[in-house]
Formats: structure tokens, C-alpha cells, sequence
């Protein structure tokens, strides 16, 4: 078994394949027509993938492979930009060979996918603006889940520096009634139903309110609640306990819950910047955990002194140590986006980011040392990992 990292970029997906050494990597992509992906997924043997993405041009789909990639089909949500062009021009369609696309079942609701999640029995699509959506059959056909779309905080929701997007889907496998959301900038929602119903979490820990004077300029940040503009958030790995433990990097700090997301403590003490987009948890280890900061909002979101360093915590964030062999320590002014880094799930697993610039970094030793192994890519959107035989 080896491992294929699954890269969203703005030209199409691309996979890159290992050896078994997890040494040298093997380009292939683009795929999905050049469309803008900005998540791909993989079944647990690397045989299935799906891919979401699109734009006001492209319209809003999910790409399906059945086979690793070799070949794609797309599931079109809503049309696009293009699509009306096509429709309106005969002659211009008849001149390129292209037929105006059918009706989508969502068009005009929203203009592009932006996340994905699955369990074993279902598949979630995140869009812009902010819904969720659901496939039963693998990505083929879709419907809204409406509990989440119905919440009644929705009028409340403001959108963040993307427009109102729903990023982030956080499913739970031995309990597919749980799932998590992260909204730009709307926070943090959790079903415990399979989606009939929905929390709205945002709040601080006790201790965490007492101490946190509220964000000056920002009316999200009144000192009991963390920032609703959630950047990314994982689970954590409980090794069979029951337990739902996550981490946010959020706009205004990383943070950890106990209780699915109910409180957040800041645990942010010890960074370089409280700023940056990605977070990554360990497969096996849930007191282990990855951050990449930037240096700020609006002074440019690359790595702070422009030298780029992984941050780990081994203890679930009580301290912190960053690491930099192999990375660019100096004139580094990439960004990393919030889905750009994973991991594998090997025993000693492989961690792995991916730049606005279009290079991907690799480390097999837990983050100590990193490796480029590929590199003048498109700008890289999401990271993610699967097994193939």
C-alpha cells in the first residue's frame, strides 16, 4: 500500500503518487477539465475520489472517479456563467461543437462547492454562499440539508474575505449522526441527528471568558466567543473513547475543545502569530498537532519574517516548537490556505502542505524535516491523502 496526496488547485486536481519509501512522488492532472477544485476526497482504498469546486464561470459540481483518477464525470449543482453564454449564442455553441447544458437542480442558489466529507453511507458538499448538501449515492444526485440552512441564526451570518462559504466538513466515521461545519464568517455548527438539527458553537471556555478582553473592531469577538471566522478545524483520533476533541485555527487564534466544539479554550500561547489558515492532528496521537503561521490579516498572510516554519504541539497545545529544516527560511512570502495540509495514516504518518505558489512539502518525521516534492504547480487550494494498493 502506498500513498497518493490529493491536491485542489485552481487548474484542476492533481495526484501525486509515492513509492514506498514515501521518497519520490509522481505528478499526474490535471484533471476536471481545468475547473477550480477546491477539495478532493478519496474512498479508503484510493479507488474512488470526488473532487468539488467551480466559479461564477463554471458553475458548482462535484467530479467523480471510479478508477484513481484515470477517468472523470462531473455532477453538475448549478450552472454557471458559461453555461448562459452557450444557451444564448447557437450559433457561437454550434461553432465550438458544445450543447447548452440541461437545468442543474440548484441553479441560481449557489456558484461554486468549496468542501467535502463523507462517512460510509453518505457524502456532504460545502458550497458558496454557505449550504450543505448531501449524496446518498456516491456523489451521482445531491439534496440540501435543510436543518442547517433553516438555522435561525442564518440572517446573522456575515461573510468573511471569500464571501459566506461553508469550507469546512468534519464527519465523524463510528457515529455518522455527528458532524461539524465551519462557516466564514458565521463559526462553528454541530448535528448530532444526521443534520435535522443544528448548534451554533462558538463559545469560550469559562476560564478563557474570564480571561479574554474582547476584540477590539471585530463585534463577533465579545470576549465570550471565539471569532466566527473559523479558518479550518479537525477531530481528533480518540482511540475508541467516545470523546470529541477538536482544534480550530481560527482568524483570531488556535483553539481546542473537549466537548465537540460546546466550549473552546485558546491555545495560541506560544506562536509566532495567531494568524494562519491550516491545522492538522496527528492520525493516532490526539494531543499531537500542526499549524503554519502567517503573519497577519492585512500585512500580507505569509510566514511571519518572511521564514517559513511549521508549528508542533505534542501535548494538545500547552507549548510549541516550529520547525524550518528544509523549508524556505528567508524571502518566503507563500500563503498555505486552510484545507492545504494533511496527513497520511501510516504508522509514522506523513505530513504534507501545499503553497500558493505551487510547490508541496513532505515530512515523514513528524514535521521535524521537510523535503519539496513537487513544485510550479497551479496556486494548491486543499491537501488531502489516500491509500492505494
Amino acid at each position: 500500500m502506498t500513498t497518493t496526496i490529493l491536491l485542489g488547485t485552481t487548474k484542476g486536481a492533481f495526484l501525486l503518487d509515492a513509492d514506498d519509501e514515501r521518497a519520490a512522488w509522481e505528478v499526474r492532472g490535471p484533471f476536471c477539465d481545468g475547473w477550480p477544485i477546491n477539495h478532493v476526497l478519496g474512498s479508503t482504498d484510493g479507488r474512488r475520489l470526488w473532487a468539488a469546486g467551480g466559479s461564477d464561470w463554471h458553475g458548482a459540481g462535484v467530479w467523480r472517479s471510479e478508477d484513481g483518477g484515470d477517468s472523470w464525470s462531473l455532477s453538475k449543482l448549478a450552472n454557471g456563467e458559461f453555461d448562459a453564454w452557450i444557451a444564448n449564442d447557437p450559433d457561437m455553441a454550434q461553432q465550438f461543437g458544445l450543447e447548452p447544458s440541461p437545468p442543474a437542480p440548484f441553479d441560481g442558489e449557489i456558484t461554486a462547492l468549496w468542501s467535502l466529507g463523507r462517512t460510509d453511507d453518505c457524502l456532504y458538499a460545502g458550497a458558496k454562499p454557505a449550504t450543505l448538501f448531501q449524496s446518498t449515492d456516491g456523489g451521482e444526485s445531491w439534496e440540501k440539508v435543510s436543518g442547517l440552512t433553516d438555522h435561525p441564526s442564518r440572517d446573522s451570518w456575515q461573510p468573511g474575505g471569500a464571501g459566506l462559504v461553508l469550507h469546512t466538513i468534519v464527519a465523524r466515521a463510528d457515529d455518522p449522526q455527528k458532524l461539524w461545519v465551519g462557516i466564514s464568517a458565521a463559526g462553528v455548527f454541530a448535528t448530532e441527528d444526521g443534520g435535522e438539527t443544528w448548534d451554533r458553537r462558538n463559545r469560550r471556555s469559562n476560564e478563557d471568558a474570564v480571561d479574554h478582553a474582547p476584540h477590539p473592531g471585530h463585534a463577533h469577538d465579545d470576549g465570550h466567543e471565539v471569532g466566527h471566522c473559523v479558518h479550518n478545524v479537525v477531530r481528533a483520533a480518540t482511540n475508541g473513547s467516545g470523546g470529541d476533541l477538536l482544534y480550530q485555527q481560527n482568524h483570531h487564534g488556535v483553539f481546542r475543545s473537549l466537548d465537540g466544539g460546546r466550549s473552546w479554550q485558546d491555545i495560541a500561547a506560544g506562536l509566532p502569530s495567531t494568524f494562519g489558515f491550516p491545522i492538522a492532528v496527528h492520525p493516532h496521537d490526539p494531543e499531537t498537532i500542526w499549524v503554519l503561521p502567517l503573519n497577519g490579516d492585512s500585512i500580507g498572510r505569509y510566514p511571519p519574517d518572511a521564514s517559513a516554519s511549521v508549528w508542533k504541539s505534542s501535548d494538545g497545545g500547552v507549548r510549541w516548537t516550529g520547525h524550518s529544516e528544509g523549508l524556505p527560511v528567508k524571502n518566503c512570502f507563500f500563503t498555505v490556505l486552510r484545507q492545504a495540509m494533511a496527513t497520511d495514516r501510516e504508522a509514522q504518518p506523513g505530513l504534507y502542505f501545499g503553497t500558493n505558489s505551487g510547490s508541496v512539502f513532505a515530512s515523514v518525521d513528524g514535521g521535524e524535516r521537510w523535503s519539496e516534492i513537487a513544485r510550479h504547480l497551479p496556486t494548491v487550494l486543499s491537501v488531502e491523502t489516500a491509500v492505494r494498493a
